[in-house]
């Protein structure tokens, strides 16, 4: 078997244009040559100035903008990093802890709602309790979610608050394991 090698009448026919543009290419340089030299030298030098507007806008435009966007970005994404290795931290700090038992979880829950006076009522079922609220200051919230966390090692499932002119009102369903 023999290989035959395209000759260069074949390969000259298959990077051939096709047809209309080969005609409009063929109408361009008519038109071209027919153009005075000066003519000709405003021409290229307009084609000139809108190629380096083209390169401008696709390729250096938009790098700059990178370059000029970047330390922001980089800060941005290192704050959410060392926010993450915190919370990292934290989760294995927490698995480090000993479970507590569904009663300690309750009466711990129970404390942290004390605390809230008549402001917060608790109901648990099970592995779960359901905090009510009516009228608590953030302040005051953030203190008990904390202590629930630590205290009683339960975790928000489901929040359904509205905020106030007194304060945080609606419920809370946290959840927690029990160690027993």
């Amino acid at each position: 078997m023999s290989t035959a090698r395209p000759s260069r009448s074949q390969g000259a026919s298959r990077l051939a244009l096709p047809a209309p543009l080969a005609a409009a290419r063929t109408q361009f340089l008519t038109m071209w040559s027919g153009l005075a030299a000066r003519e000709r030298l405003g021409a290229g030098a307009a084609l000139v100035c809108v190629g380096i507007l083209i390169v401008w806008m696709i390729a250096v435009a938009p790098a700059l903008r990178v370059l000029r966007e970047a330390p922001a970005t980089l800060d941005a994404l290192d704050a959410q990093l060392q926010s993450m290795q915190r919370l990292a931290g934290e989760v294995r700090e927490l698995r480090g802890v000993a479970p507590v038992s569904p009663q300690q979880a309750a009466e711990a829950l129970k404390s942290a709602t004390d605390r809230l006076g008549d402001r917060g009522r608790i109901s648990v079922q099970g592995d779960r309790a359901t905090l009510t609220l009516t009228g608590v200051s953030g302040e005051k919230l953030r203190s008990w979610l904390g202590e629930a966390r630590s205290g009683a090692r339960a975790r928000p499932v489901d929040a359904q608050l509205t905020r106030g002119p007194q304060g945080y009102a609606g419920t809370i369903l946290v959840s927690f394991g029990g160690g027993a």
